[in-house]
């Protein structure tokens, strides 16, 4: 039986009260429902949804704005999804145009999938990167880096905005003041009682993801990685830089495996801003 066809697609902002239609989306293609990760980004960022006549959703996304409210630096576009049974048929298309129309003169920036890049392409965003999704239960062994890590507290907050601000290249503290409350963990590495990266690792599913992980250099970032693992028995998951190879085979020393790769994508600006050599994975590959 062919799928009804749908009314004109008009696309309203999201809110929590969607959450599960939401993970119900996520659900029905295939994807973890991620309810925790959804609330995060329905917060911080902004949601946009068509809504299926039937109940529930036909397609959804989240923005998240980085830098002053009134003139957004960046906007990292994220959980692009059309239900299975509206899928191509120009829904997503149609969701993406009136997002990148919506934003205006903001810079864009997503991870793409295979799946998704040709749409993205065609709407003129254009390949800057790539990062390697790695996923496995991380054995410690060998020399461990001798860099001083510690549980982050409330005192160390306003040295992570900054730090994360210089490395990533744009405010991001709706985002970042919640991953207290957002991640199980939240470290911190210092040197002579100075911030030189910092790490979360927060619940999906039955990993834990680890990210943001900033951190002045290779040595610091395995540290970081290092102390995570070491308070929690569930298998790692993270999103590395390919340009960060050193830190890349020692992970999969470690016990990670790569299980994809996401095209990292900007419209707007030539790459994304920021510092890249301090930069190793992001929050989420739906937050940039």
């Amino acid at each position: 039986m062919p799928t009804p066809s749908l009314p004109p697609l008009a696309v309203r902002r999201l809110t929590l009260r969607d959450l599960t239609a939401c993970a119900d989306l996520s659900e029905d293609r295939g994807w973890p429902r991620e309810e925790h990760k959804w609330g995060l980004l329905l917060t911080a960022g902004k949601g946009y949804g068509i809504d299926d006549p039937g109940g529930g959703l036909v397609s959804a996304c989240v923005v998240t704005e980085y830098g002053p409210q009134e003139h957004p630096a960046l906007g990292a576009i994220g959980m692009v999804l059309v239900a299975e049974r509206h899928a191509r048929r120009g829904i997503g298309r149609h969701l993406m145009r009136h997002i990148v129309s919506a934003m205006g003169t903001t810079p864009l920036t997503l991870h793409a999938t295979p799946y998704g890049r040709p749409l993205y392409e065609e709407l003129g965003f254009k390949v800057t990167g790539r990062a390697e999704m790695m996923r496995g239960h991380f054995t410690p062994g060998g020399s461990e880096p001798e860099v001083v890590t510690r549980a982050a507290t409330a005192e160390d907050l306003p040295a992570i905005l900054g730090l994360d601000e210089e490395v990533f290249g744009a405010d991001r503290t709706p985002l970042i003041t919640r991953l207290p409350a957002f991640a199980d963990q939240l470290r911190v590495a210092e040197e002579d009682g100075r911030l030189i990266g910092y790490a979360a690792a927060w619940p999906n599913m039955e990993t834990h993801v680890v990210g943001p992980l900033i951190a002045r250099d290779t040595e610091t970032a395995k540290a970081l990685i290092s102390s995570l693992a070491a308070h929690t028995d569930r298998p790692l998951r993270t999103d590395i830089d390919v340009r960060h190879e050193e830190l890349l085979a020692w992970a999969k020393q470690r016990g990670l495996a790569s299980i994809a790769f996401n095209a990292v994508m900007t419209y707007g600006i030539p790459e994304p801003p920021g510092d890249w050599t301090r930069r190793f994975a992001p929050l989420t590959v739906a937050a940039g």
